[in-house]
């Protein structure tokens, strides 16, 4: 298993849990249904990567990128750090990951 995979696992979980807890605290369905879809989304990709499918990681970058720039507006709209600005950082750091294994000579 290679860096960007775990990478995109954690993420992927990130966001998944995120969306949840985005429920419990201010109620957001909208919170709910995109933390679960996104993360699902990512995991799913990693975990195809992981069995040896090549578009695995490009679709968690695909999704990581978006909500990266969901965030982005979210922390521009809001001005408050947690969770956008939390989301934003790991969110950068994932797809840096992600994109460095997609880009490195085999």
């Amino acid at each position: 298993m290679n860096l960007g995979i775990v990478a995109a696992f954690g993420y992927g979980i990130l966001a998944f849990v995120g969306g949840i807890i985005g429920y419990t605290q201010a109620k957001s369905k909208v919170s709910l249904i995109s933390g679960i879809i996104s993360g699902l989304l990512i995991i799913i990709a990693a975990y195809c990567q992981f069995q040896g499918q090549t578009w695995g990681l490009t679709l968690a970058a695909v999704v990581t990128g978006i909500l990266v720039v969901f965030f982005a507006f979210r922390l521009v709209k809001t001005r408050k750090f947690m969770p956008a600005g939390l989301m934003i950082i790991l969110g950068m750091l994932a797809l840096t990951v992600i994109l460095n294994q997609i880009f490195a000579p085999q």
